[in-house]
């Protein structure tokens, strides 16, 4: 029999990770674990206090640990300091010394270890270069766009030659063109570099166009972690397929279902073809350019208390526009739907049963 082969290393492990800030108080972060893959870049995501930002500073040093490890290729560094891990913050505001230039906020951590000032300077300038900073290695942050300074901070923080890189929702300061310019740069870098980065972000299209695995986090825990494209297509739970967007939950008899908006099919009701699916007003159409976003109250009981969206491509819609108060009808194949578990805190305060349309079958949820 051949040997299974072995998962490759961890760069990060995290073994029943807890955060208390006050006893008797709920956890920050609530007995967490999580392998990070060495070489890998891993998003940390999840709304406001979901303890993404806590688990980050924990595994830089920058908070303590309430119980739980954090093993760095199976060191265990859980109570050494920032310094002596072997990671570097890159964070959200940049942190650059307003008076020093570029190439004197790259050198101030070898400064500080009293390396001489030519060579922390030519280290420095070798990397201003690498991230095509050199030439304004002698401007200061406030002579610095948003994306130059990011590179200074990125240079900054690579000069320590940390094993592993974290970043701080390093993006959310930037405006939406060049967040989406300098994610590319962010991911170019890491493969060209070979480290591994854990970033936080409380973008979910961020984390998807970045993350060789997310991390799902709220409430202190994880609710799932995987690919962009599992998580996405295959979301663990109703918390996951709300906040992820992009798809409608249904609270039918046999449990939740998540469908994908653009997985809907609509038809007027007017529409003879249409009979047998959801009955629904269109409330909202926002065209997007290339598709068209569609929002409907469901006429179920109460009427219009469960709302949903579709997604039409553009040329779809062209063909077949739809209008703010027409009546539509809903169906979706049975293959698109998927089964979800029930998290008590992201149900909605009343859930409202929802009769399945009749080109779904319940058989679906057992498969």
């Amino acid at each position: 029999m051949n040997a299974v082969a072995a998962p490759p290393p961890a760069a990060v492990e995290i073994v029943a990770l807890s955060k208390r800030y006050a006893a008797g108080t709920p956890a920050a972060v609530d007995r967490i674990d999580l392998r990070i893959a060495s070489g890998s870049y891993c998003c940390l995501l999840g709304p406001s206090g979901c303890g993404k930002s806590t688990t980050l500073r924990m595994i830089a040093g920058h908070e303590s640990v309430t119980s739980g490890d954090i093993l760095l290729d199976n060191r265990n560094i859980t109570n050494l300091p920032a310094a002596a891990r072997g990671t570097a913050m890159m964070f959200q505001s940049f942190a650059l010394f307003p008076h020093l230039s570029a190439t004197d906020n790259v050198a101030f951590s070898l400064k500080m270890k009293g390396v001489g000032k030519a060579e922390r300077q030519k280290r420095a300038r070798d990397l201003l270069d690498r991230v095509a900073m050199g030439h304004l290695a002698e401007r200061k942050p406030g002579e610095l766009s948003g994306g130059q300074q990011q590179r200074v901070a990125l240079a900054r923080a690579l000069i320590t030659e940390p094993r592993v890189l974290l970043l701080d929702e390093p993006l959310s300061a930037l405006d939406p063109f060049l967040r989406i310019q300098m994610r590319a740069e962010l991911r170019r870098w890491q493969k060209e570099l070979g480290l591994t980065f854990v970033h936080v972000t409380h973008s979910q299209e961020e984390a998807m166009a970045l993350a060789d695995t997310m991390v799902v986090m709220n409430h202190g825990v994880i609710e799932q972690v995987g690919s962009p494209h599992q998580i996405y297509n295959h979301p663990a739970n109703e918390f996951v397929a709300r906040f992820m967007g992009g798809h409608n939950v249904f609270d039918t008899s046999t449990g939740p279902i998540a469908v994908r908006n653009d997985h809907m099919r609509i038809a007027p009701a007017s529409d003879g073809a249409a009979s047998g699916g959801l009955a629904a007003t269109v409330t909202d159409v926002e065209y997007q350019g290339t598709y068209v976003l569609l929002g409907l109250a469901l006429q179920a009981t109460p009427p219009g208390r469960q709302n949903v969206s579709v997604l039409m491509g553009e040329a779809a819609f062209l063909a077949r526009p739809y209008a703010q108060g027409q009546a539509v009808s809903l169906a979706w194949a049975e293959a698109d739907a998927r089964a979800l578990a029930t998290t008590p805190q992201a149900s909605p305060p009343h859930p409202i049963p929802v009769p399945l349309p009749a080109t779904f079958h319940t058989e679906a949820l057992s498969s």
